[in-house]
C-alpha cells in the first residue's frame, strides 16, 4: 500500500490542475493515469486548447497573455465577455438545468484560474486562426472565445505535466484504477496492475464514458455504438462507476453528449498523430445527406453554440454520413482543420461535376436542393462572418438563418463527414466545492470530482471552450480542498 495525502485519478487538464493545486498546499500527491505515457492527457490532449473566460477588456486579457503586443491590441477588437454573458450563455445552452451554484463558480473563477494556469507554465494566445475575422481593418473575435493555449491540447498537457513533474507530483502511467473504498478516514484505491494506494483526499478526473461501446448503446441509444471516438480511447466511465459503487448519485443527461461533424475516414478511435479531424465551419456552407437534402439550419448560430449537436444529427442520416459544401465565397475563411493533408476533400469546377463525385449521393436531388437554396438567399443583406449577420434564406422548409451565400463561384469543394463523439454529459453530481454528492444528497467525505465526469453542467448543448475552463476551475478547487483533508 502506497500512502499519500491526495490521490488524483485521471491525467487530463482537470486532473493535472487538481494535482498541482493540492501540491501547492504542501500535500504529497500521486496522479494515476490509465493511459501509457505516450498517450497521456485524456481528452484534453485531443482538443484545440480553447478556453472560455469572462473578461472585461484588454487589461484582463493581458493578465493571461503578458506578451500580447501593442500592435496586436491595435489590430484587434477583443471586446468584452462579461460574467453575465458567460453565465447566461451556458445556462441557456443547458435549458437552465445546469446547477446554478456550480455554474456561477466556474464563471466567476474563470479569469483567476486561467491566470493561475499561466503561473503553472501554460501560455495563452489569441485565437486568430479559428475565432477571428478581419472586419474594417481589425480582427473581430466572435462567439465568446478569445484565448487558446499555445500548442493546442497537446501543449496544454505538456505544460501542466512538466510543472507536475518539477513540483513533485508522483506520476503513475498505465495505472488503471478499478475499485475505491473508504476505511478509517482514508480512501483506498486498487489498480488493475496490482498496485494499491491510500489517501485522505481522492479526486476523480477520469472523463465520461464516450469510449465505452456498451454504455453508449445503453444510455445514448441505438446507433451510438457506431460513432467514431474523437477523443481519448481510455474514457470508459471508470470514475463514474467507482464513485457510484460507493454511493455517489448518478446525475445529469445520460442520453446526451458532445458529438461533432467528423471526417468520414478518420480512425475509429482518437489518435494523437491525427488531430484536426473535426469539421466545424459548416455554418459558412451548405450541408447535405445522401438523399441530396439539407437536414439542418447551418447558420442557426455561431458554430461555437451548435457544433456539439451536429454529430447526433448526422448519425440520423442515411448511412450516417453527410457532405459540407463550399464555394469560393467562403472556402478561404475555413480554418486549418479543413486544410490538413488527411481531410476527405472533393473538388470540382461545376456543381454538376461535384455532385457526380460524391459517392452514394442522389445527384439530381442534390442539384435541385442547391438550385432552390441559391434562389432563396437574401443577397441584399451584407455578409459578415464576425456577427450574426441575418443574411438568410427565404421560403425553404429548413432555413439558413445567417451567413447564407449562394453556391455559384467555383471551384466547389465538399468534405465528407460522419459523427465523432467527444464526451458524454451524464455523470456525477458535485457542489461548488467539487465535492461528490451521494444518493441522499449528502457530501461523500474526502471525495471530489472535476472534468467531464461532472454531470450537473452540460445537458442539451455545449458552448465551445467551456469544458476545459470548468475542468480547470473545479480541478483547482478540488485539489486545494482535498489537501485540507490531511490537516
Amino acid at each position: 500500500m502506497q500512502d499519500f495525502d491526495v490521490i488524483v485519478i485521471g491525467g487530463g487538464n482537470a486532473g493535472l490542475c487538481a494535482a498541482l493545486s493540492a501540491r501547492e498546499q504542501g500535500a504529497r500527491v500521486a496522479l494515476l493515469e490509465r493511459a501509457p505515457e505516450e498517450q497521456r492527457g485524456g481528452n484534453s490532449a485531443h482538443t484545440g486548447g480553447a478556453f472560455r473566460v469572462a473578461y472585461r477588456g484588454v487589461d484582463d486579457l493581458r493578465r493571461l497573455m503578458p506578451d500580447l503586443l501593442d500592435s496586436e491590441i491595435e489590430s484587434s477588437d477583443f471586446g468584452s465577455y462579461t460574467q453575465d454573458d458567460f453565465y447566461g450563455e451556458l445556462a441557456a445552452q443547458s435549458q437552465y438545468r445546469a446547477d446554478p451554484e456550480v455554474l456561477d463558480t466556474v464563471v466567476s473563477e474563470s479569469l483567476d484560474t486561467l491566470g493561475w494556469m499561466t503561473r503553472q507554465g501554460v501560455r495563452f494566445m489569441p485565437i486568430y486562426g479559428r475565432q477571428a475575422f478581419k472586419v474594417d481593418g481589425k480582427y473581430k473575435f466572435w462567439g465568446g472565445l478569445t484565448v487558446e493555449v499555445s500548442g493546442g491540447g497537446l501543449g496544454l498537457v505538456e505544460a501542466l505535466m512538466r510543472r507536475a513533474e518539477r513540483s513533485g507530483v508522483e506520476l503513475h502511467y498505465a495505472c488503471r484504477a478499478q475499485k475505491i473504498g473508504r476505511a478509517d478516514g482514508r480512501w483506498q484505491i486498487e489498480c488493475a496492475n496490482g498496485q494499491r494506494f491510500s489517501a485522505a483526499g481522492l479526486i476523480l478526473a477520469t472523463g465520461g464514458f464516450h469510449a465505452n461501446l456498451e454504455w453508449r448503446a445503453k444510455y445514448l441509444g441505438p446507433g451510438w455504438d457506431l460513432a467514431k471516438v474523437r477523443g481519448s480511447r481510455f474514457n470508459t466511465g471508470d470514475g463514474i462507476r467507482m464513485a457510484m459503487d460507493v454511493g455517489a448519485v448518478a446525475h445529469g443527461n445520460w442520453s446526451g453528449c458532445h458529438a461533432v461533424f467528423y471526417d468520414v475516414n478518420a480512425p475509429e478511435l482518437g489518435d494523437l498523430d491525427l488531430l484536426n479531424m473535426q469539421k466545424n465551419y459548416f455554418h459558412l456552407g451548405v450541408v447535405v445527406n445522401a438523399d441530396g437534402k439539407r437536414f439542418v439550419d447551418e447558420g442557426l448560430d455561431f458554430r461555437n453554440y451548435t457544433y456539439s449537436g451536429m454529430g447526433a444529427k448526422v448519425l440520423q442520416q442515411p448511412g450516417g454520413v453527410a457532405w459540407q459544401l463550399f464555394d469560393q465565397h467562403s472556402e478561404h475563411l475555413l480554418p486549418d482543420e479543413y486544410r490538413v493533408r488527411h481531410a476527405t476533400r472533393i473538388q470540382a469546377d461545376t456543381l454538376e461535376e461535384l455532385a457526380g463525385k460524391l459517392e452514394g449521393v442522389n445527384v439530381n436531388a442534390l442539384l435541385d436542393t442547391l438550385s432552390e437554396y441559391n434562389a432563396a438567399v437574401r443577397r441584399e443583406v451584407p455578409f459578415n462572418p464576425a456577427v450574426r449577420d441575418g443574411r438568410s434564406t427565404q421560403g425553404l422548409a429548413i432555413p439558413k438563418s445567417n451567413w447564407a451565400n449562394p453556391l455559384e463561384r467555383g471551384p466547389f469543394v465538399a468534405y465528407a463527414v460522419t459523427c465523432g463523439i467527444t464526451f458524454t454529459f451524464g455523470g456525477l453530481k458535485v457542489n461548488s466545492g467539487a465535492q461528490v454528492i451521494d444518493e441522499d444528497g449528502q457530501v461523500i467525505p474526502g471525495l471530489y470530482a472535476a472534468g467531464e465526469l461532472v454531470g450537473n453542467l452540460y445537458y442539451v448543448k455545449y458552448a465551445g471552450g467551456a469544458g476545459l475552463t470548468s475542468g480547470s476551475v473545479l480541478g483547482r478547487i478540488a485539489g486545494a480542498a482535498a489537501a485540507s483533508q490531511q490537516q
